[in-house]
This record gives structure tokens, sequence and C-alpha cells, in this order.
């Protein structure tokens, strides 16, 4: 099982940035993907999250700015992120979920500073 996060760096405040995680070794199509961020000692939290059936979640702190997709044939979910602030800045994961396991990508790292 392989998730793949990239997209990350720095970018100013108001700036767009994508993520994309590439997932391969397992039933794709089934698996709710969720996007969490970390920032050092706090806990991971849930920023946006997609269901087999293409349902979004989104953290309220995201709505209206973020947006979470997915693309069966390639096996990728991306996170369309826009208006970026500060606050914004973490360790971004792709967490893949099926009905009997779970999986973490590695993370990739999001700054936004000017």
């Amino acid at each position: 099982v392989q998730l793949q996060a990239s997209g990350g760096g720095l970018v100013q405040p108001g700036s767009s940035l994508r993520l994309s995680c590439a997932a391969s070794g397992f039933a794709f199509g089934s698996a709710a993907m969720t996007w969490y961020r970390q920032t050092p000692g706090k806990q991971r939290d849930m920023v946006a999250r997609i269901t087999s059936g293409r349902f979004t979640t989104y953290a309220d702190s995201v709505k209206g700015r973020f947006a979470i997709s997915r693309d069966n044939i390639k096996n990728t979910v991306s996170l369309q992120m826009n208006s970026l602030e500060p606050e914004d800045t973490a360790v971004y994961y792709c967490n893949a979920r099926l009905l009997t396991d779970e999986y973490w990508g590695q993370g990739t790292l999001v700054t936004v500073s000017s």
C-alpha cells in the first residue's frame, strides 16, 4: 500500500496551492479519502474528506476556501487550497479508510508566509 502526497511548498498569504495524493495497493474506489494536517505539538486534524460516493466534508476553518476531489481512474485525491492563510501552515497528510483498514501517507509541508 502506498499513499504518496505531493504539492506542498512555501507560498504567500492569499495564494493557492494544490496537493495531490497518489494511491496504490488497495481498493481506492471503495475508500473514504481524507486530508489531515498537523502542526508541532498539536493533534492531527481533519481538513477535508470525500467518501466513495463523493460526499464531501470540510473543517469549518477551510470551508469555502478548500476543495477536495478524487479521480478513481488515476487513483488520486486532490486538495485545492485557495486564499491560503498563515494559519494553514502545517504538514498535510493523506488518509485512506476502508471498512477494516486504514492507511496513511507521508506528509507534505505547506508553509504560508510573507
